[in-house]
């Protein structure tokens, strides 16, 4: 190890105490795509604090940025954070299924988690600084604020705003979620593409449905107006675009590859009696599959069911792009030079306070704790051609990508890494899941989260390090991008439409009772509290 990455890593555990606490107030706010404003602010203020130039709303989005840090001409090299939370996973950091103190179950709450992300790369990026300043080291860092993840927002249109042109080499971390994505980087299969869009029927003259029924002989225009058929609206077109694609969803693609398509209804209604159509609905529906030509299927089905709907409940129907996102391109250079630091921080390391934790965990749900309860995968670490060839086993020879990030819009502008750190997880008795609280409840709790933010980081912090200062290896890296890029059919960005940040997101408001969640506490909710 290098005098650099010693001073990087010694940066690390001196200000752990500080990254922490930064990590337990981005896990508390638990902000939902599109809305993430006090968790953008947080970073944009640390950010300055450190020395980086802000650009705030960077790409049209409220919560998204650019800062950046030179130390003189050399390479540019970049990581970001991302900070969405997921709604209806509101959980107290603590052993125990509750909501967030005053804050309705239906709140968000970090899964992934993305507060720990954002934090790993967060530390790796000032700890990169700090040995960058001390060892006279020339170089930019460039480090993004990235909202929604969740419906992979922000990167396609970052990518086609341009603000991943210019750059040398991009780090992306992301904690474990699935084997074999534990204490690795990816090799040749990335994640996949991409599309989500909201479809939006309105009602705005339900009136002239069946218009001869509602007059009397004698031409009056509203007899008996209670009494009469009601029209159809936009709840009914909403209810039968999702029964629709349901229904088309056994026939769209069967048994072909590993792909998954999902409906989130954003808004319905807004009619205030019982005798009125609803006037406007909005449904969103967003698809993964190992290519765009199986998108372009979907969304063709879709279309159709959104017509179909529209014309049956007397309504107009209206696209709405929320994401096109682009498949990954793999970079072997750069996972090589990730996973060697990697190795150099080492997998996270458990101590007893979180393995108090984690038993403490196992008796709330009844369940005999024990001695070692972290799984075993999360102090092992895998090379990635090994990670490469256990997910492959799961896929069919055909398919290239697999599973779901917006990282991949990055690959296209810049040699690009893509790697993992383990998180807490806990061993299980046979036959026995864990609830999704529990893995979220253990991504707060710092003794517990913290492992994985120190790993990232330093890995996070030396990656920067070989890039800025190992000329050759990032010629490599930039070789092999090039290679891969010029081989491509289709290497531009796929965005061609604004930031959707207008429609009616989940966020939290602020009322005459506080801060709290569109959807009030309820009863139930404070009965889980403690």
């Amino acid at each position: 190890m290098n005098h650099a990455k010693r001073t990087a890593f010694a940066w690390v555990g001196e200000r752990h105490s500080d990254w922490s606490r930064w990590n337990a107030h981005i896990w508390d706010l638990a902000e939902t795509a599109w809305r993430e404003y006090r968790s953008c602010d947080w970073y944009v203020k640390r950010l300055r604090a450190e020395g980086f130039t802000v650009e705030e709303g960077s790409g049209g989005m409220p919560t998204a940025f650019s800062a950046t840090w030179s130390n003189g001409k050399g390479p540019a090299v970049m990581a970001y954070a991302e900070y969405d939370a997921v709604p209806g996973n509101c959980q107290v950091a603590d052993t125990y299924r509750a909501p967030r103190q005053g804050l309705s179950r239906f709140a968000g709450g970090h899964t992934d988690p993305h507060s720990a992300l954002g934090m790993g790369s967060l530390v790796g990026a000032l700890a990169a600084k700090a040995a960058m300043e001390r060892h006279g080291i020339a170089g930019t860092i460039r480090f993004m604020g990235e909202p929604a993840e969740k419906v992979r927002g922000s990167k396609p249109i970052h990518a086609a705003a341009g603000y991943y042109d210019g750059l040398d080499a991009i780090i992306s971390f992301h904690p474990f979620y699935m084997f074999p994505y534990c204490n690795t980087a990816r090799w040749d299969t990335h994640c996949g593409p991409y599309y989500a869009a909201i479809y939006e029927f309105l009602c705005d003259a339900p009136e002239t449905w069946l218009q001869a029924a509602v007059q009397d002989a004698a031409g009056n225009p509203i007899p008996e107006s209670h009494t009469t058929a009601r029209a159809p609206g936009a709840n009914d077109a909403v209810v039968a675009m999702y029964t629709l694609s349901k229904m088309m969803r056994d026939h769209m693609l069967p048994h072909t590859g590993t792909w998954t398509l999902n409906e989130t209804i954003l808004a319905s209604g807004q009619a205030t009696a019982d005798n009125l159509a609803a006037q406007m609905a909005l449904i969103m529906f967003a698809a993964r599959a190992p290519d765009v030509a199986m998108l372009h299927k979907i969304y063709a089905v879709l279309d159709g069911n959104a017509a179909a709907a529209a014309a049956m409940s007397h309504c107009t129907v209206a696209r709405h792009w929320v994401s096109k996102s682009k498949p990954g391109l793999a970079n072997h250079a750069m996972a090589k030079i990730a996973f060697r630091n990697l190795e150099l921080a080492g997998a996270p390391h458990y101590g007893p306070e979180a393995v108090r934790v984690a038993q403490a965990l196992q008796k709330e749900l009844g369940l005999p704790a024990i001695d070692q309860p972290f799984l075993d995968e999360l102090s092992q670490l895998v090379p990635p051609q090994e990670a490469e060839r256990l997910v492959r086993r799961q896929i069919p020879t055909w398919q290239t990508h697999y599973t779901s990030d917006d990282y991949t819009d990055m690959t296209w502008h810049a040699p690009t890494v893509r790697f993992y750190v383990g998180r807490a997880a806990l061993k299980a008795p046979a036959g026995y899941t864990y609830p999704d609280w529990a893995l979220n409840a253990l991504g707060g709790i710092a003794s517990c989260i913290d492992p994985t933010i120190d790993t990232a980081g330093k890995t996070v912090a030396a990656t920067i390090l070989d890039l800025m200062i190992d000329k050759a290896a990032l010629i490599r890296a930039q070789e092999e991008f090039r290679t891969r890029r010029e081989a491509a059919v289709d290497p531009a960005p796929w965005c061609d439409y604004p930031p959707p940040v207008d429609f009616p997101w989940p966020e939290y408001i602020e009322t005459q009772r506080g801060r709290q969640w569109w959807i009030p506490a309820t009863a139930a909710d404070r009965a889980l509290e403690r």
